[in-house]
């Protein structure tokens, strides 16, 4: 690997275990509501249902084709709907709950800590999160994670989303760094790798799932823990 001074990671989905912090929450609302009193058969079918929504709309909202209120209003609606249930039953306020409990859980990718504490040693490590504002700043301060970072950067507090080039721009700008000694890690094909490579900045794709990785992809890893024997 060539010489790099500044690390930026992503957030979700990356350092935060989005997906298992989700299911989490998932679980207990789902109890706390009585959903199978309202005709949602199982909490598994519930539960990968609202992934599949919120992935998709997620990719809508990193490339600005839907708003932050369209999201959080369509995510558990269509949900909701896809599993049969009439809109006039779904039940008031669960957006705002769901928003409420989710980001205080606190499951990481294995490795998550022993990894930063290695390279914040090396380099100087950055975060760069589309998530939205409160959200990030309690998934952060729930997990330790600010003692790794000199730089939050956070989109919506920014104006723009990944893959914008203007947010790497400002990324850069805060952490007083150039795009040749940098280098972008996160799990989002669209927002991460191909926003920082068409920026001019190097990435490294997190691929725990192991999905196909395109050619155009240069570098994968599919745990936070081989970072420290390439980095």
């Amino acid at each position: 690997m060539k010489k790099y001074t500044h690390l930026f990671f992503d957030l979700d989905h990356t350092i935060w275990d989005f997906d298992k912090n989700a299911e989490e929450a998932l679980h207990e609302l789902y109890e706390l509501h009585n959903l199978q009193a309202l005709g949602v058969a199982s909490a598994v079918a519930f539960i990968e249902t609202y992934t599949r929504n919120n992935h998709q709309l997620w990719a809508e909202y990193h490339l600005g084709k839907i708003t932050k209120d369209t999201l959080r209003h369509l995510r558990f609606n269509k949900t909701f709907t896809d599993l049969g249930m009439q809109p006039e039953a779904i039940p008031a306020g669960f957006e705002d709950a769901y928003v409420q409990l989710c980001p205080t859980k606190t499951n990481l990718f294995p490795h998550a800590h022993e990894t930063l504490s290695y390279l914040q040693a090396k380099y100087t490590l950055h975060l760069i999160s589309n998530g939205f504002q409160e959200s990030t700043k309690t998934k952060i301060a729930g997990t330790d994670l600010a003692k790794y970072f000199d730089n939050i950067i956070i989109s919506e507090e920014v104006g723009v989303n990944k893959p914008h080039p203007n947010i790497f721009k400002h990324a850069l700008e805060l952490a007083g760094a150039v795009k040749e000694e940098s280098l972008m890690i996160g799990d989002s094909l669209e927002a991460d790798i191909y926003g920082a490579l068409n920026f001019g900045m190097d990435a490294i794709y997190f691929n725990p799932l192991n999905l196909t990785k395109p050619d155009d992809v240069p570098v994968q890893i599919h745990s936070l823990d081989e970072l420290t024997r390439i980095l």
